[in-house]
């Protein structure tokens, strides 16, 4: 249940079909494909109850558009002799990303997973916000889930192109990624455990960030 193989998950076609179903007609982009030099990203700093050190690892996939961040120890659970502070995990990401010159990106969606445990009246949260360095613009997302409920979970967040966030061009700017796992006991029995993860039983759980992709003014 500890670390497993980085799994890629977006095929070549996928961001293609990601901006044509957001995107109106008349504001199709000036490109189609994503840079062909290689972007290189790195984890600056790795904080939080959900990510210890060693937990997590970060991959690009090979056609450049998106990365992988995997979890191996991100858990939050309430109920039974829970440890009080263990109902909410968190884990931020501080990531140094290089793209090739002339080019800027945003987060267009990312695929979050994992497994929930909740008893009949309990309750939990997924949260996740998204900022550069120096930048007011964060933009959150929430996903609930109610129990009774035992079963892997899935939650997207999707942004409109209109709407995105783009890398300041020219200028490196971290990006900052912050998750958060919330489990409340609610009116289910205290003696009975209720738990989240954003890990798998058979391995890491990989979470997937697609990158929308576009030339910068030139100069």
């Amino acid at each position: 249940m500890r670390r497993g193989l980085l799994r890629f998950l977006l095929s070549g076609g996928a961001l293609a079909a990601l901006l044509t179903a957001t995107l109106p007609a008349q504001a199709a982009p000036a490109f189609e494909d994503p840079p062909p030099d290689k972007i290189v990203i790195k984890v600056a700093t790795v904080n939080g109850s959900g990510c210890p050190q060693g937990t997590t690892a970060v991959a690009v996939s090979e056609d450049n558009t998106a990365f992988t961040v995997t979890y191996s120890d991100y858990l939050a659970q309430v109920g039974g002799n829970s440890d009080p502070t263990a109902f909410r995990k968190n884990c931020q990401l501080n990531l140094v990303v290089h793209v090739p010159g002339g080019f800027t990106y945003a987060i267009a969606s990312a695929d979050y997973r994992g497994f929930a445990s909740l008893q009949q009246g309990a309750n939990a949260t997924q949260r996740a916000s998204y900022y550069f360095q120096g930048s007011p613009n964060t933009q959150f997302r929430n996903h609930n889930f109610s129990g009774p409920l035992a079963d892997n979970w899935q939650a997207t967040d999707e942004t409109d192109w209109a709407q995105l966030v783009w890398a300041p061009c020219g200028k490196q700017r971290n990006f900052n990624i912050n998750t958060e796992l919330r489990v409340n006991a609610g009116t289910s029995s205290p003696s009975k455990v209720s738990f989240m993860t954003m890990d798998s039983t058979d391995g890491d759980i990989s979470t997937v960030y697609h990158l929308a992709w576009k030339e910068c003014p030139r100069q």
